[in-house]
């Protein structure tokens, strides 16, 4: 993944991936490689989201530490990569927050799990990678390393029930939708908060989701449908193979492409993307006529009719 900051334009690489030319996308990040002064690596005046780690160097035969730097979402939508990569390295370790072990442990390939400790990181290997740093390392596509490929155990559900995450934390603001608008989804259908709060919707679990992602995904995984905000929820629900809507800001992250519907990285998502700037009104009215035609198979099961 290429920074902001890095002395090619950011958005040259982000055009390439959203089109697909990830030929284009890995020779600009070869030139970020190849221009970056190798004192910065894995510079510690940097926040960790900040950081470059692999310089270019050789993966094949060592050992190799995979650090976590990112979030949770891009962890979980980067770890895809590592059956991959276990294929040419001698062992891969991956150093990710503890929340996340028992999750990535359902994906093969990955010879041993270390909590990161933002205070006292690993020590480095034969050869460091950060997860997002993958695809680039790998010359690997999200067509190389599709999606199901986590596991979960479903919780105990009523079928169709749909979960909601309205929610994207402190990272972006703006990726959030107002509770109150998904109000009219709940009307008919039986809901699930997937936010680790109370809410006042009409959910079956008002004091909203448990703090803790192995609860979550159980949840996540016993949805029939996932209708979500750009966050660590919609990365788990596609990673997961849920059937997830993924509710979008006008000018959206780099990974999803404004006015496309799908999306190569999930393909059980579908993008709602806002058609002007903080019009979430659209989006929840979009969702909520596609919502009646998922609905009546649902219904027709409930009442033994045939499909």
């Amino acid at each position: 993944m290429v920074d902001a900051a890095d002395p090619v334009p950011v958005d040259a690489w982000t055009a390439a991936m959203r089109r697909g030319d990830y030929a284009a996308a890995f020779a600009i990040g070869d030139a970020v490689i190849a221009a970056r002064d190798p004192a910065e690596r894995d510079d510690p005046s940097v926040d960790y989201y900040r950081r470059w780690v692999w310089d270019g160097r050789a993966f094949d035969g060592e050992d190799v530490l995979v650090r976590c730097y990112h979030g949770l979402g891009d962890t979980i939508q980067f770890a895809r990569f590592l059956p991959l990569l276990s294929k040419r390295a001698r062992s891969v370790t991956v150093e990710a927050p503890a929340r996340l072990h028992d999750l990535l442990a359902t994906i093969p390939g990955v010879d041993r799990l270390i909590a990161f400790d933002h205070a006292a990181p690993a020590k480095p290997f034969a050869c460091d990678l950060e997860i997002t740093e993958l695809p680039q390392a790998l010359r690997a596509t999200p067509a190389d390393a599709g999606a199901p490929y986590l596991r979960a155990s479903p919780a105990a559900l009523p079928a169709g029930t749909i979960g909601l995450c309205y929610s994207s934390g402190d990272w972006d603001h703006d990726r959030r939708v107002p509770p109150t608008l998904l109000a009219p989804l709940c009307d008919g259908a039986r809901c699930l908060s997937l936010v680790a709060e109370p809410t006042e919707l009409a959910v079956l679990n008002p004091a909203g989701c448990p703090f803790d992602i192995q609860a979550t995904a159980s949840l996540v995984a016993a949805c029939a449908l996932v209708v979500t905000v750009d966050t660590m929820i919609a990365h788990l629900a596609g990673a997961l193979g849920r059937p997830t809507w993924l509710m979008l800001k006008a000018e959206p992250d780099w990974r999803w492409t404004p006015g496309a519907r799908d999306t190569p990285w999930y393909p059980t998502m579908r993008l709602y993307a806002q058609p002007r700037a903080g019009d979430w009104a659209s989006v929840v009215a979009a969702i909520a006529r596609d919502l009646s035609d998922f609905q009546a198979p649902h219904r027709k099961a409930a009442h033994g009719l045939p499909h």
